[in-house]
């Protein structure tokens, strides 16, 4: 599948749009960032505490763990206490997500195939028509049938994450069931990719993109990355999770680098840098991590660029909403919407920085 671009733009599949609590996914709304507790769902002033400092980060969406009846509980309380959508992950035990979407969760997660029969997944349905709730469709490679893991020679191959999420998509349709979101998950990248681009051509269903069990925060992020990104690429996705052994925090962070990257959507703090050589005249790493550390504080879109030199710096400076540029004997340049404001020394750097930064943070 050749990625398409339309004005400089990445054209997107069109999927159908489907509705999760004041938000939408799919169509031509934004591709929304997610992320998921790693608190125990019970305890609801440490589940909501974490949720909040996910919203402040950029969460649009946030998923709990349900794995049990307490927890199912504890969703009513929970989402009386957040701002975002609330999703509820349920494996094996339909009471449980009957439960969770009786409590009020915006959308349920499961995997019909590890629900048991077919009774116990139109009881779930009956419930979420009634409630007018969406579900997602989990495919994940450690949770295939074993019908089809046999078929395929225990392999998670792409062409059984795909029969496995059409067959789950058949059954909730038999049911007239068709507020569906479908995420086909592999840890490894390729066959996550190839799953999606194998599917897209059989539904216009919403696609939830991740790549999953991706590991540590470098590592994770940096398959995350490459497999959503390049699922992005081809215009397939309409909201993201990143993954990662690492706090949730840390997840919608990267979401973000990865929507802004591919310009698909701004929010706060972007920093272009360069990666220094003997031409830089100033110490650009320590001063890049300085503006970074300003970032949580930014939900609006902008540019600041560090460059060592001018021979990319001017350049830089011209597509940056503020920069800082080495012009060579001891001379640092300040440069605001690409223009030339003044020349300053090595040492005035953060002092300057710090109070351009907290003046646009008063606008």
């Amino acid at each position: 599948m050749t990625p398409k671009f339309i004005q400089g733009k990445i054209k997107r599949r069109r999927t159908k749009a489907v509705k999760i609590g004041n938000l939408k996914i799919g169509g031509d709304f934004p591709i929304l960032v997610q992320s998921m507790t790693n608190t125990d769902t019970k305890d609801i002033a440490k589940t909501v505490k974490q949720i909040k400092e996910l919203e402040r980060a950029g969460c649009e969406i946030i998923r709990v763990a349900v794995p049990d009846m307490a927890s199912a509980k504890a969703v009513r309380k929970i989402k009386e206490k957040i701002k975002i959508p609330l999703v509820a992950d349920i494996h094996f035990d339909y009471k449980l997500a009957i439960e969770s979407i009786l409590q009020g969760a915006d959308k349920i997660r499961i995997n019909p195939g590890n629900i048991g029969n077919r009774k116990k997944v139109e009881e779930i349905i009956k419930v979420a028509i009634q409630k007018k709730i969406p579900i997602r469709i989990g495919i994940n490679s450690g949770s295939l049938e074993k019908g089809l893991l046999e078929k395929y020679g225990e392999k998670d191959t792409p062409q059984a994450l795909v029969e496995s999420a059409v067959k789950s998509i058949r059954l909730l349709e038999g049911f007239r069931f068709k507020d569906i979101v479908v995420s086909l998950k592999s840890s490894d990248v390729l066959t996550t990719v190839r799953a999606h681009e194998l599917l897209a051509k059989k539904t216009n269903y919403p696609f939830h993109l991740g790549i999953t069990e991706a590991g540590t925060e470098k590592i994770g992020t940096i398959k995350s990355a490459i497999g959503v990104g390049s699922l992005l690429l081809k215009g397939i996705g309409d909201t993201i999770r990143v993954s990662l052994s690492a706090p949730p925090v840390e997840e919608v962070k990267a979401g973000w680098e990865i929507l802004k990257s591919l310009k698909l959507r701004g929010r706060g703090l972007t920093v272009i840098s360069c990666p220094t050589c003997a031409r830089a005249s100033i110490p650009v790493e320590k001063i890049a991590k300085y503006v970074e550390s300003f970032s949580g504080k930014l939900e609006k879109p902008l540019k600041i660029a560090i460059m060592g030199c001018i021979v990319n710096g001017l350049g830089e400076a011209k597509y940056a909403d503020l920069a800082i540029v080495g012009m060579g004997n001891k001379k640092v340049g300040i440069f605001q919407k690409g223009k030339f404001v003044k020349n300053i020394k090595p040492q005035e750097i953060k002092n300057i920085l710090r109070n351009l930064l907290f003046k646009i943070f008063e606008k």
